[in-house]
C-alpha cells in the first residue's frame, strides 16, 4: 500500500536485560510518525517515538517482550522491511523514508539506511548502519544467513548484502524496475522473486553463489504485487496482490500461484481474496497460506469502509491453491506470520496498535480472541526460525 513515512533515529533502549538468542522469536516494527489531527486529516508527527520489538514465542499465546529497541522504520512499503537471519545472530531493519523540514512543514522524503541489529548483545544492540539504495523497502535473508537482498523502491535496485556475524557490507546492486517492492530467496537459494509492483510483474533473479543477476525474465501477476511468499520445497510461489496501485478501493483482489519449477517458472492461477491483500504468510509445513486484507478498514469516509480487515486462508494441496475461509481481525492489518512450528498466525493490526492471536489446527484457523499488546502501531513484522 502506498502509505505514510518515517525518521531515522540510532538510539536504542531495551526493556528487559536478556539476550535475544533463545528462538522463537517474532520482530514487529512501529511506526508512530504518521497520524491524524482533531478533524482527521493526516499529519506527520515529531520523529523519536518509533520502535523495533522482539517478542519471546516461548508461550505462543500470550508473548512476552525480550527487548525493545527505540529504531526508526517505516511503514511505507509491504510489511516485510526486517528480519531475522537464520541463525538468530543479527536481524536487519530498513528505514524507508525520513523526515525533512521545509519551510516549517514536515515532509517524507526517501532515505538509504538499512540498520543492523546485534541479537547476541545483551541487551540488543544496534551493531551497524549499511548505506543502500533509495528508500530501501521489502529485505530477505538467504537460507544459509551469508547473503541479504532488500529491494529499494526510489531507485528501482536490489542491494546484494555479504553477511559476516555482525559485519555487514553492499556487495553488489542489481538494476530491477523503479517501484521494486520486496524481494525473497527461495529455500534452495538459487533465485529470488523481486516485485515489480507498478509493472504488475515478478523479475526472476538468478543466484550463484554470491553473484546476484537479474535476466529480464518476468512473470505477469494481477495488478499490483506487492508481497511474496515461496513454498519450502521452492516449488511454488504466492504473490499478495493489491491491485488499485496499492489501495483499498472496495474491490476484491488476487493472490497470484506461480510454479517455479522446470526452467520456465509461470503463473499458473489467480485466486481471489479481498479488498487490498498486503500482509502474506506461508506455514512453514507449506500446506497453508494466509492472506491479509485491510477491506478499507482506514477509510472511515469510504463507501466500502469496514471496522475489521480479515484473513483469507489458503489451502495449498500441490499446485492447486484455493480458499477455504476468512478470519476477522483487527482494523487496518499490515502484517502477518506463522509461528515456527505452524500452530499460530499473529496479525498486526496497526489501527488498534496490537496483534491477533489465530489458532492453527489442521487446515482449521480460529481467532482465539487474544490481543497481543504491541508497544505501537505495528507497520512490519517478520518471524525468526
Amino acid at each position: 500500500m502506498l502509505k505514510y513515512a518515517a525518521v531515522a533515529s540510532l538510539t536504542l533502549f531495551a526493556t528487559a536485560a536478556m539476550p535475544a538468542t533463545a528462538a522463537p522469536f517474532m520482530i514487529v516494527g512501529n511506526d508512530e510518525k504518521p497520524g491524524t489531527d482533531a478533524q482527521g486529516k493526516s499529519i506527520v508527527n515529531p520523529s523519536g517515538s518509533d520502535t523495533v520489538v522482539i517478542f519471546d514465542l516461548a508461550n505462543p499465546e500470550a508473548l512476552t517482550v525480550a527487548a525493545t529497541l527505540k529504531l526508526e522504520n517505516s511503514i511505507v512499503g509491504p510489511p516485510t522491511n526486517l528480519a531475522i537471519a537464520p541463525d538468530n545472530s543479527i536481524a536487519l531493519v530498513a528505514d524507508s523514508m525520513t523526515v525533512a523540514e521545509e519551510n516549517g512543514t514536515r515532509k517524507f522524503v526517501p532515505t538509504d539506511k538499512v540498520f543492523v541489529i546485534d541479537l547476541k548483545a545483551n541487551p540488543p544492540k544496534l551493531a551497524q548502519t549499511v548505506t543502500v539504495g533509495k528508500q530501501p523497502s521489502g529485505l530477505s535473508f538467504s537460507p544459509k544467513g551469508d547473503m541479504a537482498l532488500v529491494a529499494n523502491r526510489a531507485d528501482g535496485t536490489i542491494s546484494v548484502l555479504k553477511i559476516d556475524g555482525t559485519n555487514v557490507t553492499q556487495t553488489g546492486t542489481v538494476p530491477v524496475s523503479p517501484g521494486v517492492s520486496h524481494v525473497v530467496i527461495t529455500p534452495d537459494g538459487k533465485r529470488a522473486l523481486a516485485l515489480k509492483s507498478p509493472d504488475n510483474k515478478v523479475a526472476l533473479l538468478d543466484i550463484d553463489g554470491d553473484k546476484v543477476s537479474y535476466n529480464k525474465v518476468d512473470i505477469p501477476t494481477y495488478p499490483f504485487p506487492y508481497n511474496v511468499v515461496v513454498s519450502p520445497d521452492a516449488k511454488l510461489a504466492l504473490t499478495a496482490d493489491n491491485g488499485s496501485g496499492g489501495l483499498s478501493d472496495g474491490n476484491a483482489d488476487a493472490v497470484t500461484v506461480i510454479d517455479l519449477e522446470g526452467a520456465n517458472p509461470h503463473a499458473i492461477s489467480h485466486v481471489t481474496v479481498g479488498d487490498a491483500p498486503e500482509g502474506l504468510a506461508m506455514s512453514p509445513k507449506g500446506d497453508l497460506a494466509a492472506a491479509l486484507n485491510v477491506d478499507g478498514s482506514n477509510l472511515k469516509q469510504a463507501w466500502f469502509y469496514h471496522p475489521n480487515g480479515s484473513v483469507t486462508i489458503l489451502r495449498i494441496q500441490g499446485k492447486t491453491v484455493t480458499p477455504v475461509a476468512t478470519v476477522e481481525v483487527g482494523a487496518f492489518p499490515e502484517s502477518i506470520a506463522f509461528s515456527p512450528d505452524g500452530r499460530y498466525l499473529y496479525v498486526g493490526n496497526y489501527a488498534d496498535q496490537d496483534f491477533s492471536i489465530l489458532k492453527v489446527d489442521g487446515g482449521n484457523v480460529t481467532n482465539t480472541g487474544k490481543r497481543l499488546q504491541s508497544g505501537g502501531h505495528p507497520a512490519s513484522m517478520r518471524m525468526g526460525p
